[in-house]
């Protein structure tokens, strides 16, 4: 099967824009995917930088249905703790401002991706979700600690532990999502609000994304004893049968047959 692609233009002075292009897979993030947003992201110069889908999708998060069985668990590993990792601490090293512009339904990794942007914008018909509890997978602590410091806990909790998906009316009240974008226009609006952030000074736009960052990451360092044990939590779900299940039944479309191991 056909590997997806990331798509660049600019579509503003200033302003890059990535487009996640997967069709036939929702805009799954595959390793093709994941590894361009590794290569390209250090190389731009925008003084801000658009993340968005295409098409009814940005992103139905990893791409891990077509993993083979004998090896699924390495693989599935692999995929999420390397190339999806590598992705994300691109698009989180980025020195100037970032924009997720939400075309479509935010799933999974997919959410996470969102997050890891400065600002959210999306269109109103959209749907939210972190699927983990359905799927049999602990999420990594890292991912976690973004959705803890967007949200707070209580709301972390309802989307990790309960597993529905929210609209985007509701994302935007709990702060998951910046702003709304009127109908037909979130890609014009999100075009205005990056080329509106281009055109700030450079250094502050540089000086106040660094503060921030700063100033979330002084207070949430773990015992390192304690870091090893959710790393290991993490590592032993993809080797569970569940897990397994869980990604078997969510591609088939029915409900998971659990088996606690």
């Amino acid at each position: 099967m056909s590997s997806g692609s990331l798509l660049l233009d600019e579509p503003a002075p200033g302003v890059a824009r990535l487009t996640i292009s997967n069709p036939g897979k929702r805009g799954a993030l595959d390793h093709a995917i994941l590894d361009r947003f590794a290569s390209t992201m250090p190389e731009l110069d925008a003084r801000c930088v658009i993340i968005t889908g295409e098409g009814a999708t940005f992103s139905a998060g990893y791409d891990i249905g077509d993993l083979s069985g004998e090896v699924f668990a390495d693989q599935a590993e692999r995929l999420i703790a390397h190339p999806f990792a590598a992705a994300i601490d691109a698009v989180e090293a980025y020195p100037f401002p970032t924009v997720a512009a939400l075309n479509g339904h935010t799933i999974g990794g997919g959410l996470e991706l969102a997050l890891s942007c400065d600002l959210r914008i999306a269109t109103g018909t959209i749907a939210l979700g972190m699927p983990p509890a359905k799927l049999g997978l602990v999420y990594s602590h890292t991912g976690i600690r973004k959705f803890i410091d967007a949200i707070g806990a209580p709301r972390t909790r309802e989307l990790f532990l309960v597993g529905r998906r929210i609209d985007a009316r509701t994302a935007r009240s709990w702060g998951l999502v910046n702003m709304l974008a009127e109908d037909g226009r979130l890609a014009d609006e999100a075009v205005e609000l990056a080329a509106e952030i281009a055109a700030n000074a450079p250094l502050a736009s540089l000086g106040n994304k660094r503060v921030i960052s700063a100033v979330l990451d002084a207070h949430v360092a773990l015992d390192p004893a304690v870091e090893q044990e959710l790393i290991a939590l993490r590592r032993a779900c993809f080797s569970s049968q569940d897990f397994r299940e869980g990604v078997r039944a969510f591609a088939e479309k029915r409900p998971a047959e659990w088996q606690g191991r």
